[in-house]
């Protein structure tokens, strides 16, 4: 009964997997006890119905667009000042331990960030939004990946580094790519869609549509 009610609740929010019939019910016990409390959590800060962790951080939330049943796993922090509307698309999923960062310093106002429908990214995530990301749908991706959209100018001998502020061109990744764990992406990365970033690549440049990519720095292995 309890993987039947799973199973629906599962076509419901359209997903289309068949769950393991061999996993103990006693798992799906503790998983809808779980969210239970989480999504208690949600309305109870936020007013929305939000799948929330425990020791999670938001800070101006009024800036955050949240979609359906989005989940923010524990101890995730979300810095919701930037210029544009922070947007998490339905059925997002940031895992623990990440932060979504939009203004790093008092002298840049961050661009923000927007996820789309139906991506997920696992724990200790960075997301580095100050000079903009943007996410398709459909995007998996493991854990320790991080987003750096700023580059640090550097070309003026007469000044420190970190007096000469900082430029960007934002990161770009499309629908239904699959990034490995710890891959690092940094300023004007764009991944194309229907791709694979391999774990560990240090992404720099745009990439096309259908391809695996990967190494340091990333490079095209082969198209798909």
């Amino acid at each position: 009964m309890v993987k039947r009610l799973f199973q629906i609740i599962l076509n419901k929010l359209g997903k289309n997997y068949e769950i393991d019939q061999s996993i103990p019910i006693a798992m799906f016990v503790s998983f809808f006890w779980i969210r239970f409390w989480m999504m208690f959590r949600g309305i109870l800060f936020l007013q929305k119905k939000v799948f929330l962790g425990k020791g999670v951080k938001i800070f101006n939330a009024k800036n955050i667009l949240f979609g359906k049943n989005v989940t923010i796993e524990n101890h995730v922090i979300i810095d919701g000042f930037a210029k544009n509307t922070i947007k998490l698309g339905d059925h997002v999923k940031i895992g623990a331990y990440s932060s979504i960062l939009c203004t790093s310093h008092m002298s840049k106002f961050g661009e923000g960030i927007s996820i789309g429908a139906n991506s997920a990214f696992g724990k200790y995530t960075e997301f580095g939004s100050g000079g903009g990301i943007n996410i398709g749908k459909d995007v998996i991706a493991g854990s320790f990946i991080s987003f750096h959209s700023e580059n640090h100018n550097f070309k003026d001998k007469s000044k420190l580094i970190r007096e000469q502020g900082v430029s960007n061109l934002g990161i770009e990744i499309g629908n239904n790519v699959w990034i490995g764990a710890k891959v690092t992406f940094l300023d004007g990365s764009k991944i194309g869609n229907n791709s694979v970033v391999a774990a560990g690549a240090v992404v720099s440049g745009v990439f096309p549509d259908n391809v695996l990519i990967g190494g340091v720095p990333a490079k095209i292995l082969k198209e798909l």
